[in-house]
């Protein structure tokens, strides 16, 4: 399992980019402790990256976060849970895995053929034991950590870590920097950019964001990454005013500039099964 080194991204705030799927982790040190932000894919990976704080670090872990439901963020979280970690998340992950993650794992494990790179025969789907439905400060070790939980955008289950002493966002896959955003059966088309949006209104513009997969980006990006998810949603919205069938949609050679078909497709799905199309 390949991977990158810590970059301090804020003061005593940390962001590593990990493999396999270049998955972001974040560290926010505290006196005596860290809290860690994402625990990877399956519990293989969640153990390396324990064990990569305690070396890098010396502290110990007083908690986790899931920045939202998808496997390659929070499938580790088993590990950290008998460890005696708490774990926070969204108040809705639960839900979100009895409607996507469970059947996905479900699926994998009785045929691993079938994804191969997944090594998810381990996993014990793990929620959260500390659900956040409202915007949270977390005091740890005199630190304060703010948990955002988000309107239905890249998911129903978004959540962004603010840490104000250091003016770090670590905002999950509602941004992305190494690809453009992707979208699931769980994805808000619509909503995606509204999130994104009132994000923009709270974010401080020489803030750092750590998207889901990436390097760190400033508001600005957020803001540019908004206007192209809206863009999608008014071409898709208007495709379904005219009646039109997913198939027979054909998007601006704007989107597909930024998204490669297979992506696009799957938002006129997500959006077609969400807002009644055909």
């Amino acid at each position: 399992m390949g991977h990158g080194t810590w970059v301090e991204v804020g003061n005593r705030a940390f962001h590593r980019r990990y493999e396999p799927v270049d998955v972001s982790v974040g560290v926010i040190l505290c006196e005596q402790s860290a809290l860690v932000i994402d625990t990877r894919n399956n519990p293989a990976e969640a153990r390396e990256l324990m064990d990569d704080v305690l070396k890098d670090f010396g502290v110990p872990i007083a908690a986790a976060v899931n920045t939202h439901a998808h496997y390659d963020h929070c499938f580790g979280n088993q590990v950290f849970a008998d460890a005696g970690v708490p774990i926070y998340g969204h108040a809705l992950m639960k839900r979100h895995f009895e409607n996507y993650e469970g059947p996905h794992l479900a699926r994998v494990k009785n045929s691993p053929a079938s994804e191969p790179d997944k090594n998810w025969e381990d996993v014990r789907l793990t929620p959260p034991g500390f659900e956040i439905a409202s915007c949270t400060e977390l005091e740890l070790d005199q630190r304060t950590i703010c948990l955002v939980p988000l309107a239905h955008g890249h998911t129903d289950s978004d959540l962004a870590v603010h840490v104000p002493d250091a003016n770090v966002w670590f905002l999950g896959d509602v941004i992305e920097q190494s690809g453009p955003p992707m979208f699931g059966p769980d994805s808000d088309i619509a909503g995606w950019p509204v999130v994104l949006h009132e994000l923009a209104q709270t974010i401080r513009p020489d803030a750092t964001l750590i998207p889901g997969h990436g390097d760190a980006v400033d508001r600005d990006f957020l803001v540019c990454q908004a206007s192209h998810l809206e863009l999608l949603a008014r071409e898709i919205c208007q495709g379904l005013e005219q009646g039109l069938a997913p198939g027979e949609l054909h998007l601006s050679q704007d989107l597909r500039r930024l998204w490669p078909a297979e992506h696009l497709a799957s938002a006129i799905d997500a959006y077609f099964a969400k807002n009644g199309g055909v």
